[in-house]
């Protein structure tokens, strides 16, 4: 990739997405970072320029949770870049109790699938020829159950692995909805299982068991190879609307995620919280 290839990737203050926009910046990219903690990731984008002897990373400040956030720093990235080559949705969440987002929607839903969502809808357009979309899913999608009544419902009985599950299969379906609606276009859109990956992103109930099964997880630079990937590879040009895991092999999604009527169910119901028009590409 040449230093005209812009990369916009969220949640690069820990783990893979640091991995990540190092190796973007590596690969020549000009990586815009959208993060919550500005001041951690503006540390980060000098520590990443010194390793890699790479302009300093563009920082937009973007709290997921919010839609007025999300708008904000879409708004920003649009007024900096004509055109983008890649967006990569990386930052993701996991809270042990039930919390509303700013928007009134419970806060893991409304981080880990609407908040991509909407920026995914406020950016696609600026995605060059043969742009790519990467979505940060995960394998427990395969336990998730859309409950769409209860986003909104403040009294709703909350499980935290349920309500992780369920914003992770909102990713699958999302990728694979929005890849209909990109057919006939270049640009792509997949997503990734990048692993057990350990990170401070683990629920609680994992971290206390973490010194049991740290043998079979994967370190951060692990856990980015199928982000990286997707983002890089000439292997995957072309190649669009697929789940892979983190050999960087295309699996089955669970059958509710390949549901496509859900899909658009649950499309219409984004569409609708987001207060979004849907376009045509």
């Amino acid at each position: 990739m040449g230093t005209d290839r812009v990369a916009v990737i969220t949640g690069t203050t820990h783990g893979i997405g640091q991995v990540t926009a190092l190796e973007l910046a590596r690969a020549g990219c000009t990586v815009v970072m959208l993060c919550r903690n500005v001041d951690a990731a503006r540390s980060f984008g000098a520590t990443l320029s010194a390793q890699t002897r790479s302009p300093t990373p563009d920082v937009i400040a973007c709290d997921l949770a919010s839609l007025a956030s999300v708008r904000a720093a879409a708004e920003a990235v649009r007024r900096r870049y004509a055109v983008l080559s890649l967006l990569v949705n990386n930052a993701g969440m996991v809270t042990t109790r039930h919390r509303l987002s700013p928007d009134g929607l419970e806060l893991t839903f409304a981080t880990n699938h609407l908040g991509p969502f909407l920026l995914t809808e406020l950016l696609r357009d600026r995605l060059a020829p043969q742009g790519r979309i990467v979505t940060v899913a995960s394998r427990i999608h395969y336990r998730g159950a859309l409950h769409l009544e209860a986003i909104r419902d403040p009294r709703a009985r909350f499980n935290a692995r349920a309500a992780y599950a369920q914003s992770k299969l909102a990713n699958v379906m999302h990728t694979f909805a929005l890849a209909r609606r990109l057919e006939g276009t270049s640009v792509t859109v997949n997503c990734l299982h990048p692993g057990v990956v350990a990170t401070n992103l683990l629920p609680r109930w994992l971290r206390l068991i973490k010194p049991l099964i740290t043998p079979v997880m994967l370190d951060a630079v692990r856990g980015a190879q199928t982000t990286l990937h997707l983002a890089l590879s000439p292997a995957v040009a072309g190649i669009s609307g697929c789940y892979f895991d983190e050999h960087q092999q295309v699996q089955l999604a669970s059958a509710e995620a390949r549901d496509i009527a859900l899909q658009e169910a649950l499309w219409e119901y984004s569409v609708s919280q987001a207060s979004l028009a849907e376009r045509a590409c």
